[in-house]
């Protein structure tokens, strides 16, 4: 694609933001919160002061890595986009992770500086020992937002190459021990000139908003990078619940929504409040289950854009839009991607056959320094752990995270599949499915349930949920053992921890 022949040198803050506003008019709105509203021109001047707080106060130099830590707000997108005209290094944390989940990131990225909001300081101090540590509206001297009101309002963007490691963005930890990805100056414009502008197709009075944190890749195109690249708006929320997301898109008539299923589920549940002003849905970070997207389709008249993506990948490289959905399937690979469905000796397996998925593209794996990058990429392959059959019409159906097969008495059965039949069901607001160890069947089916809102479970509930799944889907699939809880474990970017499901048995 002409749109990825990049320049050698670039840079991608730079890209986003002067280049954007010198081709759509510096005065459009660029960040939107409830209590202010900054154009292109005041993100360029508060982007420029802090990347002289960083050089100049901090002796930050081109290659030093620094890490970000606070929620969706404006002055964390001004430090992100400041580190970058600076040369530098991001590394973007989770607000929610602990001093014991960041000890481990700090240690693999080794960042020079650390910038937190106000107030979430404490965690980062616990976790390292000597860290200068910038703090974010603490209305103190030293805090960033003073020092940047005295700097000057231009910056000259440090003219790095278009393979200079831009970010560090570490994975949620769904499988276990997070690994550190990293993504290229140019990696980060592929993205939009991908899946944004080939498969979204946003205008510039697009209004954005997004659930997850920065930190996690899907919302940093969906709340950052998307809007800037072709010269639209952002609502950052810093508050993302279901009810918050739904409120503050009927306040400020948002156009383009980033979540998960788990929010456009919960949203259903919402008739009182308005959402006639989205174009756009996305969905990705988990399976998106057929019954959530045909309930969201009969409500509103959107057809939600599914999409699979990876932190190693950095964002989607699969989905479909418009007519070009077919309810059910993932879609087909993004313009600029490749994607094969292989069999276990990695030979490519027929049309209709499940085996594991590969994708190749303009962005790649690159783990900091993990031996897992062998098995993320092998024979020039990002090998992403699920499994996917392919129709012959080219459109990916998702099966399950490969771990996530359930091998049951010979048969091949696919969690996701089940969980979609469950949430069918009008008593179940959430549900997991994992294999559990069985002597008999090698694993057996078993379903976590989180019930619906007033829902009372009595004896005969998991009966009742079986019996359904059975009429729903072939009966061999059913859950044998089904467990109500009163939530699932989730990452604190709200994707499913199935393997603590399947620890706990």
């Amino acid at each position: 694609m002409p749109e990825l022949r990049y320049p050698e040198y670039l840079n991608c803050a730079h890209e986003l933001l002067d280049t954007t506003a010198s081709r759509t008019g510096a005065d459009r709105r660029c960040l939107v919160t409830d209590e202010l509203s900054w154009t292109y021109a005041d993100v360029i001047r508060h982007t420029n002061q802090v990347a002289h707080v960083l050089v100049d106060d901090f002796g930050v130099v081109p290659g030093n890595r620094v890490l970000l830590r606070g929620t969706n707000n404006p002055w964390q997108v001004a430090c992100w986009l400041a580190v970058l005209k600076a040369g530098g290094v991001v590394v973007s944390t989770m607000p929610l992770l602990r001093a014991g989940e960041l000890r481990p990131v700090i240690d693999a990225s080794l960042p020079t500086l650390a910038i937190c909001d106000a107030g979430l300081e404490d965690e980062v101090g616990d976790a390292t020992a000597g860290l200068p540590m910038l703090t974010v509206g603490d209305g103190g001297a030293d805090d960033l937002i003073a020092r940047s009101h005295a700097k000057p309002d231009t910056f000259a963007a440090v003219a790095t190459a278009a393979d200079d490691v831009a970010l560090i963005a570490f994975t949620s930890g769904t499988t276990g021990r997070p690994k550190g990805c990293m993504h290229f100056h140019r990696d980060v414009l592929a993205i939009a000139d991908t899946f944004s502008s080939q498969v979204l197709r946003p205008h510039r009075d697009s209004l954005f908003v997004a659930s997850p944190p920065m930190a996690f890749t899907y919302g940093l195109g969906g709340m950052l990078v998307f809007p800037l690249r072709c010269g639209a708006a952002s609502l950052l929320v810093e508050k993302t619940t279901p009810v918050l997301l739904a409120e503050a898109i009927a306040r400020h008539r948002a156009t383009a929504l980033f979540t998960a299923p788990t929010a456009y589920r919960a949203m259903l549940r919402l008739p009182e409040i308005s959402l006639a002003s989205l174009e756009h849905c996305v969905s990705a970070g988990e399976h998106l289950p057929s019954a959530t997207w045909e309930a969201w389709r009969a409500a509103t008249g959107l057809r939600i854009i599914d999409g699979i993506g990876a932190t190693e990948m950095l964002h989607i490289f699969i989905s479909a839009s418009g007519d070009d959905i077919r309810p059910g399937a993932t879609g087909r690979p993004v313009p600029g991607f490749r994607a094969r469905v292989v069999d276990e000796e990695g030979h490519p397996a027929p049309d209709n056959v499940v085996g594991r998925l590969q994708v190749q593209g303009p962005v790649g794996c690159r783990y900091l320094c993990d031996d897992r990058q062998l098995q993320y990429v092998q024979d020039g392959w990002n090998v992403t752990g699920d499994s996917y059959l392919r129709d012959s019409e080219g459109y990916f159906w998702y099966q399950a995270r490969t771990d996530d097969m359930i091998i049951s008495s010979g048969y091949n059965i696919a969690g996701p599949e089940v969980e979609s039949a469950l949430l069918r069901h009008a008593d179940v607001a959430e549900a997991a499915v994992v294999g559990v160890p069985d002597e008999s069947r090698g694993m057996l089916v078993k379903a976590y349930v989180v019930p619906a809102q007033g829902v009372e479970v009595s004896g005969d509930s998991a009966r009742a949920l079986q019996d359904f799944v059975k009429q729903q889907i072939a009966p061999y699939k059913y859950p044998r053992v089904v467990e109500f809880v009163d939530a699932l474990p989730r990452t604190s970017t709200g994707k499913l921890q199935r393997f603590r499901l399947r620890e706990k048995g």
